[in-house]
């Protein structure tokens, strides 16, 4: 597949464009047929791991938020559509499926093969990229079936969800006699929020309410129980409702789900900040760097630096409109990531990892004897491809309101060239010219393009067909 089928990124730094186009060009490899193990583009999006072919249900979530920008090469549902075709009549759906056979996974951590619950806010990612409100229609039976069997199997009196840590994916995270886990208590706050927002997409009131209702309860159990004042943090909760005391960054999930108000916010922030907990070289780490299980090797979720929940955290920082640090992390986790597709020390060749070191360049171990897994785009992609279009760009597209937002921190050479709107290419491009900083545009169809420079100038404008060009001096 041509990488110039998929849209073209203009950065001042020419090794992010190298490595944008580069995922691109692997990501092609990872679509297999589970059945043949060939190479397949009507396959699924799976990491091989010998003759198994496992599918796994937080990884297809969020690898969707970076195949939305494939200009439709790959089909950004089909993991995830997966999900819902193996749905049981109880609305239960697993973790983990190994798709050589077409059978759940479960474990003796995880019985009931619970993961995640993020379908919904993948689902509204997807809305806003396609506009495709007939799948919304669709796929909400399956969502409601779902969360209804969520909350009969798994919600206890309190009001809280109980289920086991290992749902989370943070393997070995040393969070023990965890009852209330806040990442999957956060995780149905977010879905709720998403479930109430595509019912307003479909115009249905009672779905909207119903699921607004669900968000505020579990948002309210949250602050009450889960947050801890005196330490700026929430915690995992024991059988007892009593806070257990280690700061891991499943708590950030609540800034994902906008559940702490901006003083706890702020609180949650400064820990970002803080090189005693997550402000580490590499930002951020799986858990405080101050953490007696702290490991500079990263060891897993003992302190590695994960693609995946650092996009987590990411865009929970956006939605408290903390745009400008939320670039500057993402940057400085790309150029970590950059680094890695160096060789070692030891001459090995370098890749895109599962997980990366917190205080230097490299490869993170998972084990004593076992390292992060080497091109591992499903969760890789979130920070080559979605961080670079959407925070070091700074472009934010909606298809169903005709919007392209553009969040523009610093005046630089950079923009998207031939991003598919549906059936309209884009271009967007910032240069300095003789007469000063320029945006030229180029559409097929009329759009409304809104630009906020260095939080100072900040215009919407109707962008119509064709090429057209606009001075920043002049806004």
């Amino acid at each position: 597949m041509n990488k110039h089928d998929f849209p073209k990124i203009h950065f001042y730094d020419q090794d992010f464009v190298d490595i944008y186009n580069k995922t691109w060009s692997w990501v092609s490899s990872l679509w297999i047929n589970p059945q043949s193990g060939e190479q397949d583009s009507n396959g699924l999006f799976i990491y091989p791991e010998g003759t198994k072919f496992v599918i796994n249900q937080l990884e297809s979530i969020l690898s969707s938020y970076f195949l939305v920008y494939s200009n439709r090469n790959f089909d950004s549902c089909k993991n995830i559509d997966y999900f819902y075709q193996h749905q049981e009549d109880n609305g239960a759906i697993r973790w983990r499926y190994n798709v050589t056979t077409d059978k759940p996974m479960f474990s003796k951590e995880n019985p009931e093969g619970i993961g995640l619950p993020l379908f919904a806010a993948a689902e509204f990612n997807l809305y806003h990229k396609s506009a495709n409100k007939k799948r919304i229609k669709d796929v909400m039976p399956v969502l409601q079936k779902y969360m209804a069997w969520i909350d009969k199997k798994f919600k206890k009196a309190n009001g809280l969800y109980s289920v086991p840590v290992a749902a989370s994916e943070m393997t070995n995270s040393p969070r023990v006699n965890v009852c209330y886990p806040i990442d999957f208590n956060a995780c149905m706050a977010i879905n709720a929020s998403y479930m109430s927002a595509l019912g307003d997409i479909l115009n249905d009131k009672e779905i909207s309410f119903q699921y607004r209702k669900l968000y505020f309860a579990i948002k309210t159990k949250i602050n009450s129980l889960m947050w801890n004042e005196k330490d700026g943090f929430y915690y995992d909760l024991d059988s007892n409702e009593k806070q257990l005391k280690v700061k891991t960054i499943a708590s950030y999930w609540t800034m994902f789900a906008e559940i702490p108000n901006a003083d706890k916010a702020e609180l949650l922030v400064n820990h970002l900040n803080n090189p005693k907990t997550f402000g580490t070289e590499h930002p951020f780490p799986t858990l405080a760097a101050n953490d007696s299980h702290f490991s500079e090797e990263g060891m897993g979720f003992c302190g590695s630096v994960m693609p995946a929940f650092n996009f987590m955290v990411i865009k929970g920082l956006e939605k408290y409109a903390q745009y400008e640090m939320a670039r500057e992390c993402a940057i400085r986790h790309l150029y970590f990531v950059l680094e890695g597709l160096m060789p070692n020390e030891n001459k090995q060749p370098g890749d895109l990892f599962e997980a990366y070191l917190p205080n230097k360049e490299g490869r993170a171990k998972m084990t004593e004897k076992k390292m992060a897994r080497s091109r591992y785009l499903l969760t890789a992609g979130l920070s080559t491809i979605a961080l670079m279009i959407e925070n070091v760009i700074g472009l934010s597209i909606s298809l169903p309101r005709k919007t392209v937002d553009w969040i523009i921190p610093n005046l630089e050479i950079m923009g998207i060239e031939n991003l598919s709107l549906k059936r309209n290419l884009i271009t967007i491009l910032s240069n300095k010219s003789t007469r000063g900083w320029e945006i030229q545009m180029e559409s097929e169809k009329l759009y409304y393009f809104t630009i906020n420079i260095l939080d100072q100038k900040k215009k919407t404008l109707p962008i119509p067909s064709g090429k057209c060009s606009m001075l920043i001096d002049k806004l």
